[in-house]
């Protein structure tokens, strides 16, 4: 089954995200439904996002839960087959949707896919066995970023991120499971974001982000070997 405006829906985690989810959101089809999962309880937020957008709906989870977690919630939100993750900072470049579409009609099963960063220094992607590619044609992956993923959700039993990884790694454990589980991760080359990187999070906050993210950064790192390798 292929791709289309009608059986997928757009899933951003936010949190004082206010500063670039909007641009995010312009960049997306306005007939595509959206979840933003507000990890907070900000009501102010929601009524002018639900207010500007008739194809978002916003949820509160009345704090902060996390990534994975927050994803959670949208992806059982969702009634379609399919769910892109998005982080708020990531802009989906012209015809990138219509790129994924065309490419899913050729692609006979996956479990993940995603455009490719517009940035080529920053590839949103990694693979054991080469690190380079040179046609036009999607191609296999072992993982992708968590910032831009497109979830098949009939491949994962309803057992999407693990809650237990509050930030970092969580989309690494996800492919890992992928893979472990025989299911295949694909970039579509001809399909493009553009991901601004580390700017999800209004600047002002920057100190407290940043002290956060590197207490989670160490505690993932912990989890995830423990979790996968002994």
């Amino acid at each position: 089954m292929s791709i289309s405006g009608q059986n997928l829906t757009i899933v951003i985690v936010t949190l004082k995200s206010e500063l670039v989810v909007e641009e995010c959101i312009n960049s997306i089809d306005n007939e595509i439904s959206i979840i933003v999962v507000e990890n907070s309880n900000n009501i102010i937020f929601k009524k002018k996002i639900e207010e500007k957008y008739k194809n978002v709906s916003c949820v509160l989870t009345q704090e902060n839960l996390g990534m994975g977690r927050g994803n959670n919630i949208g992806i059982k939100l969702a009634k379609t087959d399919y769910v892109y993750i998005l982080n708020p900072d990531v802009i989906l470049e012209k015809n990138a949707l219509e790129n994924i579409y065309l490419a899913s009609k050729e692609i006979k099963d996956f479990s993940i896919l995603t455009p490719i960063n517009s940035n080529k220094d920053f590839p949103n992607w990694k693979n054991i066995t080469f690190n380079d590619f040179n046609n036009l044609k999607p191609f296999q992956v072992d993982s992708v970023d968590g910032y831009s993923m497109l979830i098949n959700k009939k491949k994962f039993n309803n057992n999407f991120f693990d809650e237990n990884i509050f930030l970092f790694l969580e989309n690494d454990d996800l492919c890992l499971r992928v893979k472990k589980e025989r299911g295949s991760i694909f970039v579509i080359p001809e399909s493009k974001i553009n991901h601004k990187g580390s700017s999800g999070i209004d600047p002002k906050y920057k100190d407290e982000i940043e002290f956060s993210r590197n207490w989670h950064w160490i505690w993932s790192k912990f989890y995830f070997q423990k979790k996968h390798f002994g």
